[in-house]
């Protein structure tokens, strides 16, 4: 992935409020780690990564609704608009993003790309096949009302921890 398109996904997620943390693959249990408010909830991370020791995988209802952070993988993030791609599965993944407060979300920098074109072409065949995807970006928001009102809908925060390809 060219430096140009992670500085755009960085400065795109920043600018909507999220958080983007770089991180070497062998470092991503601390780095999450470091991001979490107790108790946290996750679903499976990109092949060859862990969560962090702690976290409840599966989550029964009460433990995620007693969740202050949850933690995803991300399929993609699209740069133009700092937005991680998730997958709505029988994981739990949207839930897992949506109910707790803090949401962190991990996506490997090979899997950015430019914009929402390269997105669909890598996306494509999955959606015309019946897959559901999230594009989340920031945390959630509503001026519904008047005025801006953060975590409505959604979490209040977002952590984007972004896996540095091995041969960085």
């Amino acid at each position: 992935m060219s430096s140009d398109t992670l500085s755009a996904f960085v400065a795109g997620a920043e600018d909507h409020h999220a958080s983007v943390h770089p991180s070497a693959p062998d470092a991503v249990p601390g780095t999450v780690a470091d991001l979490i408010d107790p108790p946290a909830v996750g679903v499976r991370l990109p092949d060859g990564l862990d969560l962090p020791e702690g976290v409840a995988t599966d989550p029964t209802p009460a433990e995620l609704d007693a969740a202050n952070t949850g933690i995803t993988a991300a399929r993609l993030a699209i740069a133009d608009y700092g937005t991680v791609v998730l997958e709505s599965d029988a994981a739990g993944s949207e839930a897992v993003s949506l109910f707790p407060e803090r949401h962190v979300a991990v996506v490997r920098a090979g899997d950015v790309v430019p914009g929402m074109r390269e997105a669909i072409g890598r996306l494509g065949d999955r959606l015309r096949d019946g897959a559901s995807e999230v594009l989340a970006t920031g945390p959630s928001a509503t001026a519904d009302m008047g005025d801006l009102v953060i975590g409505a809908h959604g979490p209040r925060e977002v952590e984007i921890v972004l896996v540095e390809d091995s041969d960085e």
